[in-house]
């Protein structure tokens, strides 16, 4: 008998109970759809992550205080508005073209009777150019607003649509940050932003108005973070090596005992990708849980099958069928029960995978779950492995029974 007509055969038996086998395809549905839509959700994010740290720009480093790869590191010194100032030097640092020292804090942000937690930067004019920032409408922070230490902020779009539920027409409204009022003086291009944070979710107010009243500090010139602009891409390395070889100096540091980090935008895409990469994985096993459980299901109904068929085998190897034979119709039937649970399992996973688009696109969040061809070529095969794996031991125990005493089952 070829496998064709092994094929046909299976598909005979299985339909001779349909609600049985129905139900026993369902985990197998539920398993392969659950792991497909957590990859593609995962996969989605990932590359919603890498878009918005690429959209910065390829030219950018992140300075900040404190280094995890030297051991019993202790008391870091805080980075300062003076070491961002020594950073722009020509002559010690001529492959950096900016660097803009910012404060960050979260802080409640309300009006008239709206509330809404946020991200809070202190930021000098500079900000903006480093990491390539428009505004909708109104203007950005200014030098003139640094100097004069002016109550306004820049807000992103999820901000006003939280507080006015719109994102035009906001310059001149009033707002307050921390009980204290400011004046809006312009709103942020969506930047878009994924579960590690939104960069629409956010308000720029001038650097020294921060210090002064809502991000207080050990000291006055200490800052967060230093982002600093190489002058182009190719730069960046030297730009790296310049910025630690300045800093290390300030901060009396010896080589390789850095009291701080610099990271460039690949370090930053490789941290986002572990992360999201170890999440999928974790939730892909949970999903994998019911793959599990289905393939029981599988192992039971071929059980059942085996004794329900007894004579059907027995008469099969009465008139020359051989052990091989019959395993191989009982693991055709497995299979083909897996396979099919495994083509349903895909096109639900499409479905959850739509919906979730929709859903993280209605709410601001800019996630694309993507499904890919290895995410399909892995559950059908994965499938087909559950049933291959579960389908045996009850095949190989419908090949070992005796023809004689098969015929004489009820």
């Amino acid at each position: 008998m070829n496998i064709l007509h092994q094929f046909l055969e299976a598909l005979r038996g299985l339909s001779s109970n349909k609600l049985r086998s129905m139900l026993t395809v369902l985990g197998i549905v539920i398993g392969v759809a659950a792991v497909i839509a957590m990859l593609a959700i995962g996969r989605g994010a990932q590359n919603s992550i890498s878009n918005s740290i690429e959209s910065i720009g390829t030219n950018l480093l992140y300075v900040y205080s404190g280094n995890r790869n030297v051991e019993n590191l202790i008391n870091p010194k805080p980075l300062t508005l003076n070491d961002a100032q020594a950073l722009t030097d020509l002559v010690s640092a001529p492959s950096v073209f900016r660097a803009a020292p910012v404060l960050q804090g979260q802080g409640d942000v309300s009006y008239s009777g709206e509330s809404t937690n946020t991200s809070i930067l202190g930021v000098t004019s500079d900000f903006a150019l480093v990491t390539n920032l428009k505004a909708s409408e109104g203007e950005l922070i200014s030098d003139q607003h640094i100097t004069s230490r002016a109550a306004v902020a820049v807000i992103g779009i999820d901000v006003a649509k939280s507080l006015f539920g719109r994102s035009d027409n906001l310059v001149g409204e009033t707002i307050r940050v921390e009980g204290q009022p400011f004046r809006v003086i312009g709103v942020l291009e969506s930047k878009g932003g994924s579960g590690f944070g939104s960069e629409d979710n956010r308000i720029l107010v001038p650097l020294t108005t921060a210090q002064s009243r809502l991000i207080k500090r050990a000291s006055l010139d200490q800052v967060d973070t230093i982002y600093v602009q190489a002058v182009d891409a190719n730069s960046v390395s030297k730009a790296m090596e310049e910025v630690t070889q300045v800093l290390g100096s300030r901060h009396h540091n010896e080589v390789g005992k850095e009291d701080f980090s610099v990271l460039n935008q690949q370090d930053i895409l490789s941290i986002a990708s572990s992360i999201t990469n170890v999440l999928t994985i974790f939730l892909g096993g949970i999903a994998a849980i019911s793959l599990l459980v289905g393939g029981i299901g599988i192992m039971n109904i071929m059980f059942v099958s085996v004794t329900e068929r007894t004579r059907e085998i027995g008469l099969r190897k009465a008139v020359g069928a051989r052990k091989l034979d019959i395993m191989i119709q009982f693991l055709v039937e497995s299979s083909v029960l897996s396979l099919i649970g495994g083509l349903i399992g895909i096109l639900l996973a499409w479905g959850i995978a739509t919906v979730v688009g929709r859903i993280a696109a209605a709410s601001g969040v800019d996630i694309r779950p993507t499904i890919q061809l290895d995410m399909v070529l892995l559950a059908t095969l994965f499938s087909a492995g559950v049933g291959i794996f579960f389908g045996f031991y009850p095949s190989l125990r419908a090949a070992n029974l005796q023809p004689v005493e098969a015929l004489r089952s009820e």
